[in-house]
């Protein structure tokens, strides 16, 4: 089966006071170019993975790319069968990711990045504390082992664990890493507001990790959960073979019929 859908996923944080009068144009380009997913727009940028052939992600990325503010935006691109979005999305937003938490600005301050030849070594340091700041569905899935798990639903919970975990005075040194980067941006701001010196998170999140580092010296462990329908991803970005319940949202298999803890047969 041949793999000629290209998936792209990308964010830029930037000053988009005129996010508004984008969404329109980012429709009809889209519709046009026979791709879907999912944009959002927001005051502080853009957040979107799309699915298209080719030629039409290459239309869409060359319509945002052609205003300086993301002129360099980063694509972390990966390949499937068909699209694996059933629509076209197009929405405006307060946040291009939701973390809820007032006055946090990735233009004015984020933590330390990190690529991923570089993130082994980082986190393999006795004094470094490792965060997935991920929902709990998602590290289900798979993690770096030793991460804490903020057993989080939604982003948004993630400063009160933040808050009630970590302090600057002991927790000297913390990395943090998510899926495709975004979520990382929001909270290593938000640890730098709160007084901590030494933040760190992994340029490009955990899909370009696995896009970059060879399986024999990857510290990845298990699969990654995207949010589309494939549902995860391994090395080399190919389709996982882990699922999840769409009720319980209980980590399954493939090759099962129904979910091995509620029962149902609702499996993504």
């Amino acid at each position: 089966m041949t793999q000629e859908i290209c998936i792209a996923a990308f964010y830029k944080f930037a000053h988009f006071p005129d996010y508004r009068a984008w969404r329109e144009p980012l429709l009809l380009i889209c519709r046009a170019a026979g791709v879907r997913g999912t944009i959002l727009l927001a005051e502080e940028g853009v957040n979107a993975t799309i699915a298209g052939e080719r030629a039409g992600i290459d239309r869409v990325l060359n319509f945002l790319r052609s205003d300086p503010r993301f002129c360099d935006l980063m694509i972390k691109e990966s390949f499937h069968s068909a699209i694996p979005f059933q629509r076209l999305k197009v929405r405006q937003k307060r946040e291009i990711v939701a973390l809820k938490a007032g006055s946090v600005n990735p233009l004015a301050q984020v933590g330390r990045y990190v690529d991923p030849e570089h993130w082994n070594n980082l986190i393999k340091q006795d004094d470094v504390v490792l965060v997935d700041a991920r929902n709990k569905y998602e590290v289900a899935l798979g993690s770096f082992s030793g991460a804490l798990n903020p057993q989080t639903d939604s982003f948004h919970e993630l400063p009160r664990y933040l808050d009630k975990t970590l302090t600057p005075e002991r927790h000297k040194r913390i990395a943090m890493f998510c899926t495709g980067g975004i979520r990382c941006e929001k909270a290593t701001a938000y640890l730098l507001q709160r007084g901590f010196e030494q933040v760190f998170h992994l340029r490009g999140g955990i899909l370009h990790y696995l896009e970059s580092v060879a399986p024999a010296d990857s510290l990845w462990q298990g699969e990654c959960f995207v949010f589309d329908e494939r549902v995860s991803l391994g090395h080399d970005l190919a389709k996982g073979r882990i699922t999840i319940c769409d009720d319980c949202k209980a980590v399954a298999s493939r090759l099962d019929e129904a979910c091995p803890s509620c029962g149902s047969a609702s499996l993504l």
